[in-house]
């Protein structure tokens, strides 16, 4: 899996008054959980943009005053006028715990179904995947190019040994439906 690298340094003061010095200076207070002890730090506003500010899912490789964290991204707050992102919690990863992560799905070919005028529809963007950090993929590819007109594309299409989904055997990922273009034709035809 990808990663980035977050320049931070470490927070002294961890209250109301001094985190909000923080974010007038441009930066954003950070928490990071799952070590011994949580490590309180704070990063330029900036840092954060390719982390979150895309669909892609990485891993944040957190350097803090000479020591290196790897972690994953497990909280985001926003402002609810702005938009500003005012907290992240991170958490801290492990070579030998598993962790949970939601990774995207990626379609992949052309449906028979949507060839011949089939609608597809990609119920699920994200999958719930458990694993541990070395097996964690950047994408879970889902090949759609056997799918026809009311087919779906079910999680269990899906399983590979490296990761656990974290999702019922019934949930379905992609489908392929009639559309009006096509129900009209078989109509036309029909008649």
């Amino acid at each position: 899996m990808k990663s980035i690298t977050i320049n931070g340094s470490q927070r002294e003061s961890v209250g109301k008054v001094a985190t909000k010095a923080l974010r007038n200076a441009g930066k954003v207070p950070c928490v990071l959980y799952g070590g011994d002890k949580p490590v309180h730090f704070s990063a330029d506003e900036k840092a954060f943009r390719a982390l979150v500010y895309t669909p892609n899912v990485y891993t944040a490789t957190i350097e803090l005053e000479g020591q290196t964290y790897n972690a994953v991204l497990q909280d985001i707050q926003f402002h609810p006028v702005s938009d500003q992102i005012l907290h992240i919690d991170f958490y801290q990863l492990f070579e030998d715990k598993p962790v949970t992560m939601e990774i995207p799905v990626r379609l992949v070919g052309n449906s028979k179904g949507v060839l011949i005028g089939g609608a597809l529809r990609h119920n699920i963007r994200k999958l719930k995947v458990k694993a541990l950090p070395a097996n964690l993929p950047d994408f879970i590819e889902a090949d759609i190019t056997e799918l026809e007109i009311g087919n779906k594309l079910y999680v269990t299409e899906l399983k590979n040994d490296n990761y656990t989904l974290l999702h019922p055997d019934n949930t379905v990922v992609a489908q392929v439906r009639m559309s009006r273009n096509a129900a009209k034709a078989a109509a036309d035809a029909e008649a």
